[in-house]
């Protein structure tokens, strides 16, 4: 199967500006850019398709340009709703490290990093207007979404905001310059940034360069997009989403959208995707697809060994498995995930209330007469009952309430 053909079945081509996919990415070897802005001092989620076409690219023997924006990051792209808070160098610049950081741990070598400040930080005002700006036409900039939405709005538009086109279309004139970028890939909100460019270089140098852009990604069962504008922000750092948070994310991805999540976030082949679809059309239930979502994405994130953690933490809250043989990876994820504290002996009654899975003496005696309270693995129905150090686990008993309220007393 062709790239083309295979990136096209797996879902990420929304837009092109050639006719031809196959000419783009199936006759020769190019290299291939993408931008982002250091916004934030993480990627997240939505940005993660791209990330992933790019390794389908490389692998491919493409050859990776991976621009961080601290020159445009300092602008800001137009927002449709509002005007972007711009930001010091010096955040930028931490932005910038640590998003270079993370690319370089995700994608492994051979993959080329570069600023886009080396070279929009020195340019010259008047030499830009002159050999730039006047490539570019108000006409042109004010049919672009975000651009003729603000400039419908209450808000307006600044001049810093509008100009930000050119500059990103300076960035793969640039490129082409001085990479022989033939091809620029980014999400579909970027498509008439990313033009920008193509029209650049064709007025400029009479030569021809490529863009291709990726769908936005939507649940399908809420509507709502990946990415922190929409206040849900799964980030690729540990730090601000621990992997079993992340691992959870992807558990918890609806029916409706697991199996194109598999087959754009993922390397899994064509072919077991269609038999995971048939397994998980047969039983919905044990979430085969989103199991195996989980386990792919979070390997590819964070690496196996958070993965296998990842897997084994959810197990034991919500799989009923034993804390037993808890490695000191997983004891540590586990703790970090769930309510814990110290352990005090007493009836189950009075520590229920005290750890917050009963708000009273009477609603913790209900719990457990009618079957709802398990502890240390065991479904519980005597009031009377004691909590023991004995019943601790590698030292930990584990609480629940149902299914997904639960606290663990560290023994």
């Amino acid at each position: 199967m062709s790239l083309a053909k295979e990136l096209s079945e797996r879902g990420f081509i929304n837009q092109s500006s050639s006719d031809d996919l196959g000419l783009v990415l199936d006759k020769e070897n190019r290299v291939v850019y993408h931008g982002i802005d250091p916004t934030a001092d993480s990627a997240h989620v939505g940005n993660m398709s791209v990330w992933v076409l790019l390794k389908h690219l490389k692998n491919a023997g493409h050859k990776i340009v991976f621009l961080v924006g601290g020159g445009t990051g300092m602008v800001g792209d137009p927002k449709p709703d509002a005007e972007r808070q711009l930001r010091t160098i010096e955040e930028v610049s931490v932005n910038v490290e640590k998003i270079k950081t993370q690319a370089e741990n995700f994608f492994g070598e051979e993959v080329e990093f570069v600023n886009n400040y080396d070279w929009l930080g020195k340019l010259n005002l008047i030499d830009f207007l002159r050999d730039v700006g006047k490539h570019f036409t108000v006409n042109e900039l004010i049919k672009k979404d975000a651009i003729a939405t603000r400039l419908q709005s209450e808000t307006g538009l600044s001049y810093t905001e509008f100009a930000y086109p050119i500059l990103q279309g300076y960035d793969y004139y640039q490129l082409f310059q001085s990479h022989n970028c033939t091809l620029q890939v980014g999400g579909s909100d970027q498509w008439g940034n990313m033009l920008a460019g193509v029209e650049l270089i064709r007025r400029k140098l009479q030569k021809e360069a490529f863009v291709v852009t990726v769908p936005l990604i939507v649940d399908k069962a809420t509507g709502k997009k990946f990415g922190k504008s929409e206040g849900n922000a799964v980030w690729l750092d540990s730090g601000k989403t621990s992997p079993y948070r992340f691992y959870q994310f992807w558990l918890n991805v609806s029916d409706e959208s697991v199996i194109d999540h598999l087959k754009m976030f993922t390397f899994i082949s064509l072919e077991e995707i269609e038999q995971i679809e048939r397994d998980h059309q047969i039983n919905p239930g044990i979430r085969v697809a989103q199991k195996r979502l989980a386990s792919a994405v979070t390997e590819l994130v964070h690496g196996r060994d958070s993965m296998l953690a990842a897997e084994r933490v959810s197990a034991i809250l919500f799989g009923g498995e034993s804390f037993s043989s808890l490695n000191e990876k997983e004891q540590a994820m586990l703790l970090e995930t769930a309510p814990s504290s110290e352990f005090k002996a007493g009836v189950l009654v009075d520590v229920l209330v005290e750890v917050g899975l009963a708000t009273s003496k009477r609603e913790a005696r209900t719990f457990i007469e009618s079957g709802a309270v398990e502890v240390a693995g065991i479904k519980v129905d005597d009031v009377e009952m004691v909590v023991e150090a004995g019943l601790a686990v590698s030292n930990l008993i584990l609480l629940k309430r149902g299914k997904k309220n639960l606290h663990i007393l560290k023994v």
